[in-house]
């Protein structure tokens, strides 16, 4: 296997282990995943679909974010728990798959020898984390994975049933 065939599963993978968790959350989309606030749902989503566009576009290819107009909702910061401060959440969902898949069509364009190519804008400093096509494709992955945490809490918050993968 060459890793960019791994690099696909992973893509694969996390949205898809990712969106399991998400599709039952619709009425539930501003629950906090604890008692203190955190990632609800809907923040969530937006988050990960503005990030990918930034990692993707911005780091990697050196192109505007898509999504640059939900920076203010999506990128830091505290989430607000009104639901109405955010654009619907079938209409986040929906532009997090986009940006899923363009992500997985711009792969799918590349050999093995293309993942090696220096990224075009990384953050100074931060090289190591984004500094190749390879390195940023692994990393939208990861967060994805790293961010399904936040989802798991929001459904125990919701009282929906835990999922295993």
């Amino acid at each position: 296997m060459e890793s960019i065939d791994l690099i696909r599963d992973n893509l694969n993978k996390s949205r898809d282990r990712v969106l399991a968790r998400v599709e039952e959350m619709r009425p539930h989309g501003v629950i906090f995943p604890t008692p203190e606030g955190g990632g609800h749902t809907l923040w969530v989503l937006g988050h990960l679909a503005f990030i990918e566009g930034l990692v993707v576009q911005g780091f990697m290819l050196a192109q505007p974010n898509p999504l640059a107009s939900w920076e203010e909702l999506f990128d830091a910061g505290d989430p607000t728990g009104d639901a109405g401060q955010y654009p619907p959440f079938d209409q986040v969902l929906a532009k997090c798959r986009e940006v899923r898949e363009s992500t997985l069509k711009l792969l799918s364009s590349l050999s093995e020898e293309d993942l090696d190519r220096a990224s075009a804008n990384p953050p100074e400093g931060f090289e190591e984390i984004f500094g190749t096509y390879r390195l940023c494709f692994q990393f939208v992955a990861d967060h994805w994975y790293m961010h399904r945490g936040q989802l798991a809490d929001s459904r125990r918050a919701a009282g929906l049933e835990r999922m295993w993968f």
